[in-house]
């Protein structure tokens, strides 16, 4: 495992932290590996019950680092390809989590990471909190599934402007029009409100969590009939877990339920 990615364990909380705060935390193909195998563990790790996404000093991540780029690109190597081999896989896996995903978006979050951001469940931020969608600044589209998420939060017209026009969307405006869940008044809280809010989570019913989700992207994607299809086969998961079992007897005895992620 690379240094440039840390990996925290607090009860089933369990924190990513891109390391390379003098580049603004930008990809190397390291941190893009690690990063990618780490979530593919998470994935299947039932011990953990909620992700989050942060920076490391004052930044969330600048995207691709340009300078590795640059000399892949001089050294005639295809580094173009790092969108199928690595961006796509962390896309896919934040996206289809079958637990919550929270990302602490401290400072600038460009490029890749702007993407990579938008596909978490909650994104905390700060007053200099600030996207920027820089593709078109460099001669690229969109990738790390920005085509997908964007247009979703923010509306088709609007994803079109941000995109094309690569301004950046300082943390008012980000959170006026769905790219922040929520705006603090301190930079300093927002590691913390997002560990606090992803602790919540891994004290909930995990799998129910993780349907919902389901359920959502499918809803997005399909026709009513996909969307009921998939509530029925979610509910009939969901209803057989001891989670529902507990909830449902806590509930009738007035009592707070504990869920165990089963």
């Amino acid at each position: 495992m690379t240094d440039a990615l840390l990996v925290d364990r607090t009860d089933a909380v369990v924190t990513l932290t891109l390391n390379r705060p003098e580049a603004m935390n930008s990809f190397t193909v390291d941190l893009k590996e690690a990063l990618r195998d780490t979530l593919a563990q998470l994935e299947s790790d039932r011990s953990c019950r909620a992700i989050v996404l942060a920076g490391a000093g004052g930044n969330f991540c600048g995207g691709q680092d340009l300078k590795e780029h640059a000399t892949l690109l001089a050294a005639g190597s295809t580094d173009l390809n790092t969108v199928q081999v690595h961006y796509n896989p962390i896309a896919q896996r934040l996206s289809s989590m079958p637990k919550p995903v929270v990302a602490a978006v401290r400072g600038m979050a460009a490029g890749a990471g702007a993407s990579l951001s938008l596909l978490a469940d909650f994104r905390i931020g700060g007053p200099k909190t600030s996207f920027l969608m820089a593709f078109a600044n460099v001669g690229l589209a969109g990738d790390s599934g920005i085509s997908w998420s964007l247009p979703r939060i923010v509306g088709h017209a609007r994803a079109v402007e941000l995109l094309l026009l690569a301004r950046p969307v300082k943390a008012e405006e980000a959170s006026r029009i769905g790219m922040l869940t929520e705006l603090l008044e301190d930079d300093e809280q927002v590691l913390p409100r997002a560990q606090e809010l992803a602790a919540r989570l891994a004290a909930g019913p995990t799998i129910a969590y993780g349907a919902i989700k389901r359920e959502l992207s499918i809803g997005d994607a399909g026709t009513l009939s996909d969307a009921l299809a998939a509530e029925a086969q979610a509910q009939a998961i969901c209803g057989a877990t001891a989670d529902h079992q507990a909830a449902v007897h806590a509930f009738l005895n007035k009592q707070k339920p504990e869920y165990q992620g089963r």
